[in-house]
């Protein structure tokens, strides 16, 4: 499970690890109900970070264009 100290890259790894239990067929119906819950808290977690992380990025971007207006 996603927590606020894990990072999106621990998140990710965590979420390609359950894939490939997943894709192998390592998982019981009851192993498998309790994972695929995981990686959908996992999914939405990173998804947050890089809609946050875009955002932040786009803000920095248009404050940067304006300051070059600003100086020409």
């Amino acid at each position: 499970m996603a927590t606020k100290k894990e990072t999106y890259s621990e998140a990710m790894k965590r979420l390609e690890a359950i894939v490939a239990q997943i894709e192998s067929n390592e998982l019981d119906i009851d192993e498998l109900a309790g994972r695929l819950q995981e990686a959908q808290r996992l999914i939405k977690y990173c998804r947050e970070k890089l809609y946050k992380a875009d955002a932040e990025i786009k803000k920095m971007l248009d404050e940067g264009s304006k300051e070059e207006k600003s100086a020409d």
